[in-house]
């Protein structure tokens, strides 16, 4: 059998980032239910917090699960859920994209004390501001839902 450690930390948004996830209760109620459905999958959420417009998650990759998989399975779920029980006014949506970087062990207590600090920190900071650091910091590219890549960048002739 093999031993595998990976931690992976994902952020994902709300449909056009809308504030939607308006109140703490809201929010820790959405918080805790991703937690329990992504146990019941196989999923191992270490740490999961983030505030209104967004989700911060630090997870353990098991050997069979890919970073497509496990957003599919708790974006999906969740959304239905969240629409489910009325939690919030209108349909609720997750954005197609997200983002996820890799956590080495020397900086896991770190990564967990940023997310579990999401309330703290968006008091000071917005959500603009720190996707615009976690995009530079780790060399992401910007991609946008109406953006297409002509057919020749694709497979090119």
């Amino acid at each position: 059998m093999p031993f595998v450690k990976v931690y992976i930390h994902f952020v994902w948004c709300t449909k056009k980032r809308k504030k939607l996830l308006i109140t703490p209760e809201i929010r820790k109620t959405v918080w805790k239910h991703i937690k329990a459905n992504a146990k019941e999958k196989g999923i191992h959420i270490d740490q999961i917090n983030g505030y209104e417009e967004h989700c911060h998650a630090l997870i353990s990759l098991n050997t069979d699960q890919t970073i497509r998989k496990i957003m599919q399975l708790i974006k999906g779920e969740s959304s239905f859920w969240i629409n489910q029980q009325k939690l919030i006014k209108g349909k609720f949506e997750w954005q197609d994209e997200y983002y996820a970087v890799s956590v080495s062990e020397s900086v896991l207590g770190r990564v967990r004390a940023y997310i579990k600090r999401q309330e703290e920190h968006h008091r000071k900071k917005s959500f603009e501001e720190e996707y615009e650091e976690f995009m530079e910091r780790f060399g992401l590219q910007r991609f946008s839902d109406e953006e297409e890549v002509p057919p020749t960048e694709v497979g090119g002739n």
